[in-house]
């Protein structure tokens, strides 16, 4: 059994999820190319302040050494399109992080922490191409919801929604 600790992120998160998603693959479903570190810190920032007000945010996992491998957990949903108001259940691993159990089970645990922090419901926004994040979506409860295309990219995609009550 995979294991691993989730943790709100740290500073120095920014670097290491910098480093885990500077693949092609990796980002191949959101927008295509790496990121430039300084998202990566304003968003580890967002997320610090997601737990601070609303208890929960998308954590750093950490492999069973401590090693930063990704994230998951949970924000509301970012952008205007879509499920507005809405909070967002996600996750992201690095390249060799892939097929070991690490996205599932952290996403079982942010369900549990979510029911626990009283939030009702989770939607999860997945490119409909996504064929990795509909298995976990899938293996989660979630239930198909509707179809979307992103104004951005233009991408189809579609929103998986769970009830947590």
């Amino acid at each position: 059994m995979t294991s691993f600790t989730l943790r709100v992120p740290t500073d120095e998160d920014a670097y290491a999820w910098h480093e885990l998603f500077d693949d092609p693959e990796v980002m191949e479903f959101h927008g295509g190319a790496p990121l430039e570190l300084s998202v990566y810190e304003e968003f580890t920032a967002r997320q610090r302040s997601h737990d601070a007000t609303r208890g929960f945010c998308l954590w750093t996992v950490l492999d069973k050494k401590g090693v930063p491998v990704g994230f998951t957990g949970a924000q509301p949903w970012p952008h205007a399109w879509g499920p507005a108001g809405e909070i967002e259940i996600g996750w992201r691993l690095g390249r060799a992080h892939w097929g070991l159990g690490y996205a599932t089970l952290a996403a079982e645990e942010t369900l549990r922490r979510l029911r626990a922090a009283d939030v009702p419901e989770v939607v999860a926004m997945i490119a409909a191409a996504n064929s990795r994040s509909v298995a976990v979506a899938e293996r989660l409860g979630m239930r198909r919801a509707e179809a979307f295309r992103t104004p951005e990219s233009r991408t189809d995609g579609v929103c998986y929604r769970l009830a947590l009550r």
